[in-house]
């Protein structure tokens, strides 16, 4: 085991005396525990530090680590440009890291890169590192619109990494935690706020991983944080490895909330390999719903995988319910994949002789023809979660009065273009947001007059 320890930390720029100019001291017990994080690392002398912040280079898709032989950074956006960095990488470890992604497939790399400074999510950390330890260069890696899995998976290669290197390294997670806590804060406050922040110290307590897992995708984006998928990596950089966990701080007075941990190895343990847990827990809990399904979903299921894996697109078959056989219909097929979107096509209108047909059609299309996302593997088969919606008649309506985003899809059109939004999806929680997205699909922008319709589904799981 070859990675020291590894950190939980935020980044306020405010912390920095030279950008809080004494503000900093509202939240002192953040600046003591980061100090003991710094005289820890100190005390560890390890050769590197490799920092994941949600404020360096991000794709949806790709985790971007940092090339070159380094960089440097400064405070000047925050308007202590005197506060500066002029950082060395390791970049025998990161190409280490990058072979051992190529290796696996797995979307990592140095590729992409738009800008090589240091980003304070970055350097806040440094401050007070450097203030403690001149020694160890650093890795530098972003986080990526990507799911917990492939995060906690980056992590993973990251371990193997660092034991195959023989380096001595020390792991820090930056990112905050939610910033929406106070209403006199600068984000507002919101109830999953404070909720997040209680369940990820929590965490950070017991150093019970697993449960990283556990924090749904919407509930994170309205508690806004900024730190999740941070931790995540480092949850993987300590797969199958005890942890001797301990919290130093936690604080919320700015309405962001800051929270400070250490984790120190203490040996193999065959019971955290948390990601294999999860998956195979996920992979069941599929099954036993696959099992469960209607035929609306069986269909769209059998549809893709028949696609997917031999390129055959599937006959009707002939024991249906009369309904899907006589009946024609719009339907949208979506898939999801750890909670995540990896795919929605459908149909307004029926352009097939039944819902049958245009169910198997929109299952391919889905699956392997939207342009958001690259067409689903093999693999991916056994951890996809399908559901159907079988549209009603679409109605012209007046206004957004008419709308209700729980019962009612929109269209919205305006000329030749026309945007679309299925009712109840996860995190749209008013008609403004229904109609702005639906508005983004169509490539229509704010000032162009608009028709709105409103449908009704039948969604099938």
């Amino acid at each position: 085991m070859s990675i020291q320890a590894a950190f939980m930390v935020p980044h306020p720029p405010l912390i920095i005396p030279e950008i809080g100019k004494g503000g900093e001291k509202s939240i002192q017990d953040t600046i003591d525990s980061y100090e003991k994080v710094a005289m820890e690392i100190a005390e560890l002398k390890p050769e590197t530090i490799i920092i994941t912040s949600p404020h360096s280079i991000m794709y949806s898709d790709y985790f971007h680590i940092s090339p070159g032989a380094g960089a440097k950074g400064d405070f000047s956006r925050f308007r202590a440009p005197e506060v500066s960095f002029d950082e060395i990488y390791d970049e025998e470890l990161r190409d280490k890291i990058c072979e051992l992604a190529g290796e696996e497939d797995f979307p990592a790399g140095v590729l992409g890169e738009k800008d090589p400074t240091l980003d304070h999510g970055t350097m806040v950390p440094l401050w007070f590192i450097r203030n403690k330890y001149k020694g160890a260069k650093i890795i530098r890696i972003g986080l990526s619109g990507l799911g917990l899995p492939e995060h906690y998976r980056l992590g993973m290669l990251i371990q193997k990494a660092v034991d195959e290197s023989k380096r001595r390294v020390v792991f820090i997670a930056s990112g905050d935690l939610s910033h929406k806590l106070q209403e006199h804060g600068p984000y507002g406050f919101a109830k999953e706020g404070p909720v997040y922040d209680e369940r990820i110290m929590d965490v950070a307590k017991s150093a019970s991983f697993q449960e990283m897992f556990e924090f749904n995708e919407d509930f994170c984006r309205k508690a806004a944080e900024c730190g999740h998928r941070s931790f995540v990596i480092m949850a993987g950089a300590l797969d199958g490895i005890k942890v001797r966990s301990e919290v130093f701080s936690h604080q919320d007075v700015t309405g962001v909330g800051y929270g400070i941990a250490s984790f120190y190895p203490e040996g193999t343990d065959s019971s955290r390999h948390f990601l294999d847990m999860y998956m195979e827990n996920l992979r069941e809990g599929l099954k036993n719903k696959a099992e469960k399904s209607d035929e609306y979903v069986r269909l769209a299921r059998a549809s893709l995988e028949s696609y997917i894996m031999y390129r055959k697109k599937i006959e009707v078959p002939g024991d249906l319910p009369d309904e899907m056989l006589s009946k024609t219909a719009g339907a949208f097929v979506s898939i999801h994949k750890d909670g995540r979107l990896r795919g929605c096509i459908g149909t307004i209108l029926p352009t097939t002789s039944s819902v049958a047909e245009e169910i198997i059609q929109n299952a391919i299309s889905a699956s392997t023809r939207d342009p958001r996302f690259n067409a689903i593997t093999p693999e991916e088969l056994p951890y996809l979660d399908i559901n159907v919606d079988v549209l009603g008649e679409p109605e012209d309506i007046s206004g957004p009065e008419e709308l209700d985003v729980k019962r009612y899809g929109v269209i919205v059109s305006s000329g030749r273009k026309r945007g679309l939004l299925l009712p109840d999806l996860e995190g749209v929680d008013t008609v403004e947001q229904q109609i702005e997205i639906a508005r983004q699909k169509g490539g229509i922008q704010e000032e162009e007059p608009v028709k709105l319709q409103r449908f009704e589904v039948v969604r099938h799981v």
